[in-house]
C-alpha cells in the first residue's frame, strides 16, 4: 500500500473550516403560526398542533383531533469580498476574490394530535430541528477551507400532556433524531496547482499534471439518536398563559468515510517501485505510465465523529391586553457550550488517511484524521410579538427577534461565516370555515457585516501550517412559510 502521507494537510485543513450557523444551526421552523409573531409566545399561545413539539403540555388545551403541517422557504444570500488567502507552505492562492453563496431550502413540517382519555392529550409529529446547506463556487480564493457545508436532522416526536387542574399542565416529548452531514473542501497540496505548468522547470521536462487542481476532500457520516422535551404551561390569570418548555441534548456519532481524490504519489513511497521515476524524496514521483507527475486516484478510509447538539430552555408569555389585542414574549437560554470541538477519528482496520494526518507534524494524535476547536458559547434570544384580531376569522401578527451568535471572533469561518441577528415578521391566520384554517408568513434577517481570519491546529490546539483565510462577509435572509390546520 502507499504511504499517503501528501494527504495529511488537505484533509486537516479542511475540518478546521467547522460545521454549520442559524443560531448555531439550529432551526425555529416547525411552526408557521408561531413564526407570525417571530415565535414570541411559541407554547403559551394555544394555536394548533404544532404544540406537538414547541410545548408537549399545551396539548392539553387542544379540542378534539387536529392536524398542522406547513412547508418554509428559506432564501439566504452571503456576499463575501476582500478574500486573501494562503496555501500550508505559504503561498498566496488565486482565485475569485468577491461572489455571493447563495441557498434556497424547503423545511417541512407535519403534526397530529388528539385526546387520549379524561385530563391526557397526545400528538405525533415530522420536523427539522436542525440544519443548513452551503455550497461555494469552485474557483473561490477561499476553496482550499470550504467547499461544500450540509448537515440536516430529521426528528420524529410522540407527546403527552396531562392536565394537573384546569390551569395547569404538564407534558413529556420523546424523539428519535437521524443526522447527517458532509464536509468537502479542494486540497491545494502545498501550493502544486498554483505552480502550474511552471513546476516542468524542477524536472526539466513536460510533468505537470492537471489533476492535482481537482483534488478534493469529503467526509461524510450518519446516525441516530433519541432525545426528550419537558414542557410546563399555564393560566394564571384569566388574560395571561405562560410556558416553561426544556428540550435535550442530542448525541450523535456520525458513522460513515472521509475520502480524497487526485493526491501526489511522493517520491518517499516509491522508491523501489519499477513504475516511477523518483527525482526527489519529497517531491511528486514521475509515472512512467503517463510521463506525468503521479497521483493516486482516490483514497477511502471508515471514520466517526461524535456531534452534540444543544440544549434548550424557552420561557414564553402570551398576554391577552383587550378582545381584539395581545402581546407576546420569548425568552431563550441554548447550550451551545457543548460543542467544543469536533473530532474526526479513524474506525477502520485497514488505515490510509490517518497513516498521514495522525503524525506529529499534523494532528499528532493516533487516529486522528481531522480536528477543529470550535469552542462556541451559551446563547441568549429574546422575541417580542403583538396579534390584533382583525375580524373574527382573521388575525393579523408581527414581530421582533434577536438572536445571539454562539461563535467567539477567533473561530469565525467561511463554513459558519456568522454574528448577532435580527429578525422582523409578519403573519396572518385566517379561519377559512369550521374544519380548517391557514397559517401565512414571512420573516427577513438583517446581520452586521463581519470579518474572519482562519487558521490551523493540531489535536493539542497549536497551531500548524501557514495556511490562512481573511475575508469578509455580509449576510441576509427571508423566510416565507404556509401552514394548514385541519380540525376533524
Amino acid at each position: 500500500m502507499l504511504k499517503p502521507s501528501s494527504i495529511a494537510v488537505a484533509i486537516v485543513c479542511l475540518l478546521h473550516s467547522g460545521l454549520a450557523s442559524a443560531e448555531g444551526y439550529k432551526l425555529y421552523e416547525q411552526s408557521v403560526s408561531s413564526m407570525g409573531n417571530a415565535y414570541a409566545g411559541r407554547g403559551a399561545q394555544i394555536n394548533d398542533a404544532s404544540l406537538v413539539q414547541s410545548n408537549p403540555a399545551a396539548l392539553t388545551k387542544l379540542q378534539g383531533a387536529q392536524w398542522s403541517g406547513g412547508l418554509n422557504l428559506i432564501d439566504a444570500d452571503t456576499q463575501y469580498r476582500d478574500v486573501f488567502a494562503k496555501s500550508a507552505n505559504g503561498a498566496q492562492v488565486v482565485g475569485r476574490n468577491s461572489g455571493q453563496n447563495s441557498l434556497l431550502e424547503a423545511v417541512p413540517f407535519v403534526f397530529f394530535a388528539d385526546e387520549l382519555a379524561d385530563r391526557i392529550n397526545y400528538g405525533v409529529g415530522f420536523y427539522v430541528p436542525f440544519g443548513l446547506s452551503s455550497n461555494y463556487d469552485r474557483d473561490w480564493v477561499g476553496r482550499y477551507f470550504a467547499d461544500e457545508t450540509a448537515i440536516q436532522v430529521l426528528a420524529l416526536q410522540g407527546s403527552l400532556a396531562y392536565e394537573l387542574t384546569n390551569s395547569w399542565s404538564l407534558g413529556l416529548g420523546v424523539s428519535l433524531n437521524h443526522a447527517e452531514g458532509t464536509l468537502s473542501k479542494y486540497k491545494d497540496h502545498n501550493g502544486l496547482c498554483e505552480t502550474g505548468p511552471r513546476i516542468n522547470a524542477v524536472y526539466q521536462r513536460d510533468v505537470y499534471n492537471a489533476a492535482y487542481c481537482d483534488s478534493h476532500y469529503e467526509v461524510s457520516g450518519d446516525d441516530v439518536a433519541a432525545g426528550f422535551s419537558l414542557g410546563l404551561h399555564g393560566q394564571p390569570l384569566q388574560n395571561l398563559k405562560i410556558a416553561l418548555v426544556y428540550h435535550s441534548e442530542l448525541k450523535f456519532t456520525l458513522q460513515g468515510d472521509s475520502t480524497i481524490s487526485n493526491t501526489p504519489i511522493t517520491g518517499m513511497n516509491v522508491v523501489n517501485s519499477p513504475n516511477f521515476v523518483v527525482v526527489a524524496p519529497q517531491l511528486p514521483a514521475i509515472d512512467k505510465t503517463t510521463g506525468k507527475l503521479a497521483v493516486q486516484p482516490f483514497l477511502r478510509e471508515s471514520s466517526q465523529l461524535a456531534l452534540t447538539t444543544p440544549a434548550n430552555l424557552m420561557l414564553s408569555l402570551d398576554h391577552q391586553l383587550d378582545r381584539d389585542w395581545s402581546w407576546q414574549t420569548s425568552l431563550n437560554w441554548t447550550g451551545w457550550s457543548a460543542f467544543q470541538h469536533i473530532e474526526i477519528i479513524s474506525n477502520d482496520a485497514k488505515p490510509s488517511l490517518s497513516l498521514s494526518t495522525s503524525q506529529a507534524q499534523n494532528l499528532a494524535k493516533a487516529g486522528y484524521i481531522g480536528y477543529i476547536p470550535e469552542y462556541w458559547h451559551d446563547t441568549w434570544s429574546a422575541a417580542l410579538g403583538l396579534t390584533w384580531q382583525y375580524q373574527p376569522e382573521l388575525q393579523l401578527k408581527t414581530g421582533i427577534a434577536y438572536d445571539e451568535n454562539p461563535i467567539r471572533q477567533s473561530h469565525k469561518t467561511a463554513r459558519v461565516p456568522t454574528a448577532d441577528r435580527l429578525w422582523w415578521t409578519l403573519g396572518a391566520s385566517w379561519i377559512v370555515n369550521s374544519r380548517w384554517s391557514m397559517d401565512l408568513a414571512y420573516g427577513y434577517m438583517w446581520m452586521s457585516a463581519l470579518t474572519i481570519n482562519e487558521h490551523e491546529f493540531n489535536a493539542n490546539n497549536q497551531r500548524i501550517y501557514q495556511s490562512e483565510l481573511q475575508a469578509t462577509f455580509k449576510n441576509h435572509a427571508q423566510v416565507l412559510g404556509m401552514q394548514l390546520n385541519y380540525r376533524f
